[in-house]
């Protein structure tokens, strides 16, 4: 299934993320540091939902308070919530 997460405080303005089965199967960043952004996608393809939000969860760019990681994981914490209300 593919989620649209609209971002909050970063470069980036929206994360196309495709999931099967709780595995992350592709990531894609609007905006953003186009080879670092496709760098954390092919690194956490393949990867259960919950273990991505474990290792990227808090991460900051600058005084920000969020990075694009962070948005990638607070947006999987948003479609975990999601298929465990449906």
């Amino acid at each position: 299934m593919q989620y649209r997460y609209k971002t909050q405080g970063t470069c980036s303005q929206e994360i196309m993320i495709e999931v099967e089965n709780g595995i992350v199967k592709g990531t894609q960043f609007l905006g953003g540091c186009n080879g670092n952004l496709q760098g954390i996608g092919r690194l956490v393809e393949g990867m259960p939902m919950e273990e991505v939000v474990r290792r990227l969860s808090g991460v900051q760019c600058g005084m920000k308070g969020t990075s694009c990681p962070d948005q990638l994981a607070r947006a999987l914490t948003a479609i975990i919530e999601k298929e465990k209300n449906n």
